[in-house]
């Protein structure tokens, strides 16, 4: 089969289209033609050497997946149409998933909009509700929030009545958190979010935080954070490692927590998936929530996407697609 490849890791310039050996299913998991892959930052990560795929996973590029069942197992038929959050092997022409994760695509949808969900909607979802405790009439601040999984994770706040701030850093990028439920957005390039959510909650700051950007944010992520507020590191865009306040975490009783779901256990990721499909499923079915589509490549432009993204240009989800 065809694949996206790299014998060295690098820049986007690694990148190129070859051939390698077709995955082989479990008893558990589901054998699919790929019609369309997610692109997202942990690819950048990996190719540049910065996040390891885990040993059991395909050295593959690409977490998440759209297309036709080939082989079965479970309940899903030979042709049905699925989408899912892999651990490796989507930028190519088949992939595994384990049938636990395989969620049916909308008839509505298209390969393009389906591949642009799993990540982006289950880590939104990991975060926000199964780990962040988020509840009606809290208030959310999500950085990156026109980045794929920053765009899934106002509209699935905002559909359950909490308040929004969201951080991005273009003009077009604050117009498109507006859109979609944030209450106020906010340039992070010309303005300093915990001054602004201050004045906007009177002092109290916020309940929950999705970060995505690491050390630089950390201590002005504490100040923002109300009494019994939760921290959920997502990603470290601007670092790891810096000088950190400890003491906000005690005087103001807060919860930090970091999760990434790739590493997360099967069973787990199969809850997960049950329960978005189960709670919030409908609300795509509805078009009450949307992917949000940036731009399409085809699989052989991986590089050009994978630069698109590295460069920030992106407002949500980029999309290959595999014919």
């Amino acid at each position: 089969m065809k694949a996206i490849l790299y014998e060295t890791l690098g820049t986007p310039d690694v990148l190129y289209l070859g051939d390698a050996p077709m995955p082989t299913p479990k008893h558990d998991e589901l054998l699919v033609r790929v019609h369309a892959a997610g692109v997202n930052r942990a690819d950048l990560l990996q190719r540049a050497g910065g996040y390891p795929p885990p040993p059991d996973a395909s050295p593959i590029l690409g977490l998440e997946i759209a297309g036709e069942v080939v082989e079965t197992a479970g309940t899903f038929q030979r042709g049905g149409r699925v989408m899912a959050v892999i651990t490796g092997g989507g930028y190519a022409e088949y992939a595994t998933v384990p049938v636990g994760m395989a969620m049916p695509i909308p008839d509505a949808f298209t390969y393009a909009q389906a591949a642009a969900i799993p990540e982006a909607f289950l880590t939104a979802y990991l975060n926000l509700f199964t780990l962040g405790d988020l509840e009606t009439d809290e208030t959310v601040l999500i950085h990156a929030g026109a980045s794929g999984v920053g765009t899934a994770a106002i509209q699935l706040a905002y559909s359950v009545g909490a308040h929004v701030f969201a951080t991005a850093g273009s003009a077009d990028k604050l117009a498109l958190c507006r859109e979609l439920g944030a209450e106020r957005a906010i340039n992070y390039k010309t303005d300093s979010f915990k001054t602004l959510i201050a004045q906007a909650t009177d002092g109290r700051g916020v309940d929950l935080i999705l970060d995505f950007v690491g050390a630089s944010y950390w201590n002005d992520n504490l100040s923002t954070l109300a009494v019994g507020g939760r921290l959920m590191l997502i990603g470290f865009l601007a670092g790891a490692t810096g000088d950190l306040n400890l003491g906000m975490i005690l005087s103001k009783s807060l919860t930090v927590a970091g999760t990434t779901l790739r590493r997360t256990p099967l069973e787990k990721k199969n809850n997960l998936t049950r329960d978005f499909v189960t709670h919030k499923m409908d609300k795509l079915v509805r078009g009450d929530m949307r992917p949000i589509i940036d731009s399409v490549f085809p699989l052989a432009q991986a590089a050009d996407a994978h630069r698109r993204m590295h460069a920030n240009l992106n407002l949500g989800k980029i999309i290959l697609t595999i014919d």
